[in-house]
């Protein structure tokens, strides 16, 4: 197994973990397990914070990976990607809103927040994986150059 396969599976299991997390911290929030609420949501967040440090490491330092499938997949798996990355980069800014008013104790604004999140999060997750499961399982290869060596050479 080579770094291209061992990051990207690192990575994948940390947003999957993530997104359990959530799950899990939605349950215990309902159940009015506050305390325990707090701890899984704070270790959600960790999680996908790990996610983000080792993608954007690799990216840099190893390169990620072009869609290898047919020819004829290609646009639908790069529309799909495309949701995938706005639905991430949506899920940010709301994770971390959320994770504000809950530091702030704007428990009214947090619960509000909270659902929409969880539920983009969710997306975010099952798009994510499914984008891992397109380029590592199905269709592997397609690797590009590191980040560091298109600009340094």
């Amino acid at each position: 197994m080579s770094w291209y396969d061992i990051f990207p599976l690192i990575s994948t299991s940390f947003i999957l973990i993530s997104g359990i997390l959530v799950a899990i911290g939605w349950s215990l929030i309902i159940k009015k397990k506050r305390e325990a609420h707090e701890k899984v949501m704070v270790a959600a967040a960790i999680a996908a914070s790990l996610f983000f440090i080792i993608y954007v490491s690799r990216t840099i330092f190893i390169g990620n990976t072009m869609f290898n499938g047919p020819e004829s997949l290609k646009i639908l798996y790069l529309i799909f990607l495309l949701f995938h990355i706005v639905l991430a980069t949506v899920a940010a800014v709301f994770g971390i809103t959320t994770l504000t008013l809950a530091y702030r104790k704007k428990f009214a604004k947090h619960r509000k927040w909270g659902k929409t999140t969880a539920l983009i999060w969710f997306a975010t997750v099952i798009t994510g994986v499914t984008v891992y499961v397109l380029l590592y399982l199905c269709y592997p290869g397609g690797h590009t150059k590191p980040v560091i060596h298109a600009i340094f050479g």
